[in-house]
């Protein structure tokens, strides 16, 4: 079975509100979705956190590497796209849409061999994984009410993030936390994301050090990316210091990257996004690498339906992934899934076993938010038997 085409569409119409205001607008792009059709017809489908003018741009860079290739070993010909373009860069928009092809290449492994991708990872350990609602910081009464309308919908962890958390005062950080707290009750898991990868983040070691003082008081779960992506030693101090455990890595790609942090002991829990690390692939190599430093692995990919997809199938072949994170009210996750997701009546989310990643897209929504343009080619007529 051979690659015979890549197709690559953005979406656009439904950027999160909230913390995103002042850097997206509704026609900006940020998530590109991918379809790796083969000359048997069968197609794999994979996301990219980049905007799809630069994948396609990637994607023509990496056509004469993955045209003709084997589509049933995704790991091999990851690798080989990775080494071949060292010398356009490491880590930006070739990177993320290799991680792309990776992922569709890992469906397609399965829609193959009738198997879930979590299973052709090695095996899967739960058919089932608390997702928790990720929701972007309001002020403290609106925020509340959000969290208890996600409470109602069955979700028993949540993260709070961005918004204004560490931008205007200590106290109204204070005051959003124990409005969260409150909200949820102490039954739930809370976390707190102060969005240190945003541009010009201004808080240091000092302030995170503060705050996640004044988050042990609500016993939040752990606090991430309360410092600039590359403060390494801070990381490090923090994570020894902080009384919650401390989580990043988001920004991070491919395995290289997280290895200095992992080995240094930067971070409680590591959160490679696998719509940019490199992929399905990659993102199981950094699992296996932060399992062995005893770090949590907590997948990043919520970012649309694919990316929640391919994290439910790393949740399930790593026995302490017990968690996925889940954007809430999000079009690009909850719209172009067909039949949408379901939480359980634990609040679980169930994990497909059912062959690849176990998505099927509404063609219908994504054609909405791709204004039109066809991520999959038409259906092939069936030959009348002779």
């Amino acid at each position: 079975m051979k690659i015979r085409e890549i197709r690559a569409v953005g979406l656009r119409g439904a950027t999160p509100e909230g913390g995103w205001n002042d850097e997206l607008r509704q026609d900006d792009c940020v998530h590109t979705l991918i379809a790796a059709i083969t000359d048997e017809g069968l197609t794999g489908l994979g996301s990219v956190f980049t905007r799809d003018d630069l994948v396609r741009g990637a994607l023509a860079l990496l056509e004469p590497l993955y045209r003709g290739e084997n589509a049933l070993e995704p790991e091999r010909v990851s690798e080989k796209l990775h080494q071949n373009t060292f010398w356009m860069g490491r880590g930006g928009s070739v990177t993320h849409t290799i991680s792309g092809i990776d992922i569709a290449l890992w469906d397609l492994l399965g829609k193959a061999t009738g198997q879930p991708v979590g299973r052709l990872l090695g095996g899967r350990y739960r058919d089932r994984v608390r997702p928790y609602a990720s929701v972007l910081v309001e002020d403290p009464e609106p925020l509340a009410g959000r969290l208890r309308r996600s409470m109602q919908q069955g979700f028993r962890a949540f993260k709070i993030g961005w918004g204004p958390f560490g931008r205007k005062s200590f106290a109204l950080d204070e005051a959003i936390v124990k409005a969260a707290r409150e909200a949820v009750t102490s039954e739930s898991l809370l976390m707190v994301d102060a969005g240190g990868s945003d541009a010009f983040w201004k808080q240091d070691y000092k302030w995170a050090l503060r705050t996640s003082q004044m988050l042990a008081a609500y016993e939040v779960a752990w606090f991430e990316e309360p410092l600039k992506p590359d403060a390494l030693d801070d990381y490090v101090r923090l994570r020894q210091a902080a009384p919650v455990p401390i989580a990043g890595g988001e920004v991070l790609t491919r395995r290289q990257s997280f290895q200095p942090y992992l080995r240094a002991g930067a971070f409680d829990v590591v959160q490679p996004d696998v719509t940019k690390v490199g992929g399905i692939s990659e993102e199981r190599r950094i699992g296996w690498m932060a399992e062995e430093y005893g770090v949590r692995f907590i997948p990043h990919g919520w970012n649309t339906a694919v990316g929640l997809a391919a994290d439910l199938q790393l949740a399930s072949a790593f026995p302490n992934t017990d968690l996925v994170e889940y954007l809430t009210g999000s079009a690009y996750v909850d719209e172009i899934a067909a039949g949408g997701w379901r939480l359980d009546r634990d609040g679980m989310l169930p994990i497909p076993n059912t062959p690849g990643l176990g998505l099927e897209l509404n063609l219908d929504a994504v054609a909405k938010y791709s204004r039109g343009e066809p991520l999959l080619p038409p259906a092939r007529p069936r030959r009348s038997g002779s």
